[in-house]
């Protein structure tokens, strides 16, 4: 596949949390990555990464796709849904209407649009099963729209590996470096270039006792998991949203120097 002008949109995930470039410059993640071995196969490759951290799919759709357009993209990544559903503001019908907006709008200017599911975030995070209803509705609203529009989809349920968690930062919510690289991996393989390299099975997790895992589990609870939370109330009464203030870290199309 050929492919000239990349841009990628979404939340944290695809801005790169938590996944730092060694010299401390900011995030990489797996759409840094992709694009370094597109560049690879491409040497004039221009990409640009609109992903902001705390972006709903609302937002994505009124700040990122209009900047997309206007970039001129041959191919879009969009990796978004996940600030929906934990935000508590879920609702089914508006979630649907403003991918399907999104998607169409960027599928009438690139000629590849790419989507990804979202895996169990109930497994990873002790007491959100209440989330999990609605990961499922936004995963299914997410194939529906890629079956409607025609576009590629990254189903990263499919990955015997998607709940473990090496995969995940301290939070067990954003990706590491070995998650990142995994879908950077998976999307490769899902435009027809080879990424066995970042695709190779895991080791054999060596068990641990139930009391340590428990153990493990509560301190995530409180050193991430509640803060989040916290954040989230303080943020709705205060008005503020998650990620304000903070820019796309490649609002423009640019040759591929430092990744």
């Amino acid at each position: 596949m050929h492919v000239r002008n990349y841009v990628a949109l979404g939340d944290s995930c695809a801005e790169g949390l938590d996944d730092p470039y060694p010299d401390g410059s900011g995030y990489r993640g797996w759409a840094d990555l992709a694009a370094a071995r597109l560049a690879e196969l491409e040497p004039d490759l221009l990409y640009a990464n609109l992903a902001v951290r705390g972006r709903r799919l609302d937002q994505i759709l009124a700040e990122q796709v209009p900047l997309a357009t206007r970039l001129r993209p041959d191919l879009v990544t969009l990796f978004g849904g996940g600030n929906d559903v934990l935000q508590g503001r879920w609702q089914t019908r508006a979630g649907a209407a403003h991918l399907d907006e999104a998607v169409r709008t960027l599928s009438e200017v690139a000629h590849t649009v790419v989507l990804f599911t979202l895996p169990d975030i109930a497994r990873r995070l002790p007491g959100m099963g209440r989330l999990r209803p609605r990961v499922d509705q936004l995963n299914e609203l997410i194939l529906a729209t890629a079956a409607r529009h025609d576009t590629l989809v990254v189903d990263v349920r499919q990955d015997p590996w998607a709940e473990d968690l090496r995969l995940y930062g301290d939070d067990r919510l954003h990706l590491g470096e070995l998650g990142h690289r995994r879908v950077a991996g998976h999307l490769l393989s899902a435009l027809g270039m080879p990424a066995d390299d970042w695709l190779v099975p895991l080791p054999t997790a060596e068990r641990e006792p139930s009391w340590r895992t428990a153990v493990r589990q509560l301190r995530g609870v409180r050193h991430h998991v509640a803060p989040a939370v916290r954040d989230l109330v303080r943020n709705r009464i205060v008005g503020r949203q998650p990620g304000d203030g903070f820019v796309p870290k490649r609002p423009e199309l640019a040759r591929i120097s430092r990744l």
